[in-house]
């Protein structure tokens, strides 16, 4: 009885050894192993769930095909086999693209799995490693040493890495925007006068990035223009766009940095103003009177003014009543013209109702624009009174002072180009306006030598009295004229002709 006992224990540890040796390596192939992750009550249902396999293991299938391509490709790393598939946060195993999971046959159906071995065996299990987990043990205890080993895994394999989202981190707040508000002698529709100033509005939000706007405003929309110098002295406005010479009958010296009759032209009257002194003595008069003024925009050579009458000779001129400017209109009341000051809008109904007989403005592409043309058809040449016209901005001065080193920079940074683009515009559109108006019955005429000769006559009497009734013209006066002295010398030698 008791031999009988002994020889059925041997029986059925016999029977164990057999069916584990034989039969456990059909039914789990090397790369069909249990996934190590799950519990052992899944372990146990496994093969009745053969006819679904897990997406992960159709694809661990498809990698197990070639495995000695794979470790002769990267030998960094063990065959994909051995991989384990992390959960990932979309749902899919590591490693592989739910949106392309390719088929496969149902895992373990043998031909595939022996294919991987050879000969229907199945490979030896490798030793589990210190600090290692042996196959079948649950992963779940340490998910994080499991995933860490998974990535790095990845990492070193071919398979291409997608770099993380870069994280946005907003710029710093940028310094407050400065506001000014500019108030404009000359509509923005007015070429040149008023484009400028609009430009300069423009320019300046650019230049600055945004940190300093220069806001335009037609003219009389804050102040009329006659009266923008006293609102920017008193911070009425911030800023005003201009001309000096509008402000002759408060500060005549101001006149000498707009137009000078029979002066210099262009590139010898900016000569002086940067490198002669003239704007030292610009800025000193203008911060005595609590202002600001940079130098803004520079226009070519006007012309001298229609006619509604041809002139021929001085007599011509004497009780013409006549909308002049500046300086000039002090010379012309020599010669007997009754000369006014009007604004730009104003000129054409002037002239239309018959309350003056002639009009100086500017340059024949401004004068297009006025429509004067339509009125008078006399349109004389050269514009002696104003060779070159500087115009300026205007900034209170404790707002100046106020602004930082970059706005400065800034604003006078816009104005010099100013001053580059209005000379340039102004040389280049001149000739497409004389032949509009040559082609529309106006005349254009060159003032005889007889009358320039007494122009320029009266012209030093007026720079003589007004030097000696006024302290500052007489300084400033005195200071272009020694420049224009010096400078004549290589007026003469730069000159072909």
């Amino acid at each position: 009885m008791r031999n009988a006992i002994i020889g059925i224990v041997i029986g059925v540890v016999v029977g164990v050894v057999v069916g584990a040796t034989v039969v456990a390596p059909r039914l789990n192939p090397v790369g069909g192993e249990v996934p190590p992750a799950l519990s052992p009550k899944a372990k146990a249902i496994l093969p009745a769930a053969e006819k679904r396999p897990s997406a992960a293991s159709r694809q661990t299938e498809k990698l197990s095909e070639k495995p000695v391509e794979i470790l002769e490709r990267d030998k960094r790393h063990p065959a994909f086999p051995e991989q384990v598939d992390v959960p990932t946060v979309s749902g899919a195993p590591a490693g592989v693209a739910s949106e392309t999971l390719p088929e496969a046959e149902v895992f373990g159906a043998g031909k595939k799995a022996e294919k991987t071995t050879g000969a229907g065996k199945t490979a030896p299990k490798k030793p589990a490693e210190a600090g290692q987990l042996a196959s079948g043990e649950a992963l779940f205890p340490k998910p994080e040493k499991a995933k860490t080993g998974l990535l790095e895994s990845l990492a070193d394999s071919e398979t291409p890495q997608v770099s993380p989202a870069p994280v946005y981190t907003p710029p710093p707040a940028g310094p407050k925007t400065v506001h000014l508000k500019m108030a404009s002698a000359y509509a923005s529709t007015l070429p040149q006068l008023g484009t400028l100033a609009k430009r300069l509005d423009r320019d300046i939000w650019r230049v600055s990035a945004g940190t300093l706007e220069i806001k335009f405003y037609e003219p009389g929309a804050l102040v009329p223009p006659l009266e923008m110098f006293d609102a920017v002295r008193a911070g009425v406005i911030d800023a005003a766009y201009s001309t000096p010479g509008f402000w002759g009958n408060k500060i005549p010296a101001l006149q000498l940095f707009a137009a000078v009759p029979f002066g210099p032209s262009a590139k010898e009257f900016l000569a002086w103003i940067y490198f002669g002194g003239g704007k030292e003595q610009f800025e000193e008069i203008y911060h005595a009177n609590g202002i600001h003024s940079v130098f803004c925009g520079l226009i070519a050579p006007e012309a001298s003014g229609w006619f509604r009458k041809r002139i021929r000779t001085v007599e011509d001129l004497k009780g013409l009543k006549m909308r002049f400017f500046g300086l000039g209109a002090k010379v012309m009341q020599r010669l007997g013209v009754v000369t006014t000051q009007l604004a730009s809008g104003d000129i054409f109904v002037a002239f239309e109702s018959g309350v003056i007989d002639a009009a100086e403005f500017s340059m024949p592409a401004i004068d297009l624009k006025l429509g004067l043309h339509r009125i008078a058809k006399n349109y004389y040449f050269p514009g002696w009174h104003q060779p070159a016209t500087l115009f300026e901005l205007m900034i209170n001065l404790k707002k100046w002072q106020s602004l930082s080193v970059p706005a400065k920079a800034q604003i006078e940074a816009v104005c010099g180009d100013n001053i580059r683009y209005g000379l340039a515009e102004g040389e280049a559109g001149q000739f497409k306006a004389l032949k509009k108006f040559q082609s529309q019955g106006v005349e254009v005429r060159r003032w005889p030598g007889e009358i320039l000769e007494a122009l320029k006559a009266a012209w030093v009497e007026v720079a003589r009295d007004e030097a000696k009734a006024d302290r500052d013209f007489k300084r400033v006066w005195e200071s272009l004229s020694a420049f224009r002295k010096e400078y004549s010398i290589w007026k003469e030698l730069s000159l072909p002709y």
